[in-house]
């Protein structure tokens, strides 16, 4: 049987793409050490994505919100507040960078600042890709008793935290920053009443 009918080589691009990603952003990693890494030759790759790299990268940030809207819907499901939800969602992600010795971030911020205007595919996907997350987050905050717009703007403000205190905790080695920066903003949320803050810019 050839290389190219064999179960799970697509899974094992992705993964190699995802953790490249993680690690290195896109143009950190060549195509021979991805493949290398994934165990698969070059013709696999065209195979499974005919646009190349790129569309690999596509599918890997696909992949990891796929992954992440899991976890925190699972923790939605079996946690009444949602906020308490999101402080255990912030940090699961703060010890997986910690146990990578802060290697390991968020692909979609790493991803994003290297991108160009020339990656248009790719800046679509990082877009739907926090678009997904933000609505996953607005969503849970309305049933919680938030109206629509404060909800959406409460989630921008969450995911802008979450994805800025990631980013900061990498560089400095330190996880201090995303706790600083999101477990302080969620305590504030906590701390108001849902709705309050619509309420109070309609005095």
């Amino acid at each position: 049987m050839s290389d190219v009918s064999t179960p799970g080589t697509r899974e094992r691009l992705i993964a190699a793409m995802t953790d490249a990603l993680r690690r290195r952003g896109l143009h950190g990693i060549g195509l021979t050490e991805l493949l290398q890494q994934a165990g698969a030759p070059k013709g696999v790759l065209y195979h499974h994505f005919p646009g190349g790299k790129t569309e690999l990268a596509i599918a890997a940030i696909d992949a990891v919100v796929d992954r992440m809207l899991r976890g925190l819907d699972a923790l939605l499901a079996a946690t009444p507040d949602p906020l308490d939800a999101l402080r255990r969602w912030v940090g699961g992600a703060t010890a997986r960078l910690q146990d990578s010795g802060f290697e390991s971030g968020c692909p979609l911020a790493t991803v994003a600042l290297e991108s160009t205007a020339q990656d248009a595919a790719l800046r679509e996907a990082l877009a739907r890709a926090f678009t997904r997350v933000r609505e996953r987050i607005a969503q849970a905050l309305e049933r919680a008793g938030e109206p629509r717009a404060q909800a959406q703007g409460l989630a921008a403000l969450i995911v802008a935290a979450y994805e800025g205190g990631l980013l900061q905790a990498r560089v400095a080695q330190s996880s201090e920053p995303i706790q600083q920066a999101t477990m302080s903003l969620l305590a504030l949320l906590s701390a108001r009443s849902p709705g309050a803050l619509a309420s109070s810019e309609g005095a």
